[in-house]
């Protein structure tokens, strides 16, 4: 008897979690095109979805999209130049083998980095972030993504070094998960505008530690899986935007409006010319 009732309390708890489900997915509506003006949009690893990331074919291909901002990562080859690149290893988007700090600027630049893609950008090489900078300052925003500080140490004086040679720095953003990173790029220069990547363990996130990170940061970042609205209204009350990212949420657009985030990085940066593009991302 006790058993039967065990199992109709868990039959009615299922019941009860499927409809709160749906009604929290019924309250994510089409989207609109007035709410998604002033969004801001970020192609992630240049536009990622149509060509191979952190190449300047896909950074072009951002830019013709109309994206705000082209998202990079950045990383130190093994004579401490600053190379665009997502992964410690080389293997999963070049032809090569081997972690990106076994090569040199000139090793690296003889990789292909375009055929594991598609075989139409064959031949398609790894760029500097000097590189990026001189083909895009003044177009586009850039937004650069700090990667392995641990690993890439000194990158922080190498970024800035390079920073400084631009007058404006209103459109470029430099973002980590690391936050002591950002902390020392801040030391060095206080004109760069830095965005803090969050990590899910951090959430919710106390209002003590808001303060501090919007007492430097300029953009707070998060995967829209973590994030709830009182979040982003905490910290958009505090003159800091909010971005948000996802690889799997096909609802990523809805959900940075009903959130009230500022924009949103995203491999396919073509909406909202082209929404049922954007939505297809896995």
């Amino acid at each position: 008897m006790k058993e039967r009732r065990k199992k109709r309390l868990l039959s009615a708890i299922s019941i009860l979690a499927i409809f709160i489900l749906f009604l929290a997915g019924s309250s994510l509506h089409p989207v609109k095109k007035a709410e998604l003006e002033g969004m801001i949009t970020v192609a992630h690893r240049g536009a990622s979805g149509f060509a191979p990331e952190n190449t300047m074919a896909a950074f072009q291909k951002g830019l013709e999209l109309g994206a705000d901002f082209l998202e990079c990562d950045v990383q130190l080859s093994k004579d401490n130049e600053l190379i665009l690149i997502h992964d410690l290893y080389v293997d999963r988007t070049t032809n090569g083998r081997g972690s990106v700090r076994q090569f040199t600027l000139k090793e690296l630049k003889q990789l292909d980095a375009g055929t594991s893609f598609h075989p139409t950008y064959a031949g398609e090489t790894l760029i500097t972030l000097d590189e990026l900078l001189k083909e895009f300052y003044g177009k586009i925003g850039i937004l650069i993504e700090v990667k392995n500080p641990a690993i890439n140490r000194g990158i922080e004086e190498k970024i800035v070094e390079l920073l400084d040679q631009y007058p404006d720095l209103q459109s470029i953003v430099v973002q980590s998960f690391d936050v002591n990173v950002l902390k020392r790029i801040h030391e060095l220069n206080d004109n760069i505008q830095l965005g803090v990547l969050i990590n899910g363990s951090f959430i919710p996130m106390s209002t003590k530690y808001i303060d501090e990170l919007t007492s430097f940061a300029a953009f707070i970042n998060f995967n829209v899986s973590s994030l709830d609205k009182r979040t982003v209204d905490q910290i958009r009350k505090r003159n800091c935007k909010v971005l948000v990212w996802s690889k799997k949420d096909k609802r990523l657009i809805q959900k940075a409006i009903l959130y009230g985030a500022d924009g949103v990085i995203t491999d396919f940066s073509r909406w909202p010319v082209d929404q049922e593009v954007f939505m297809e991302m896995e």
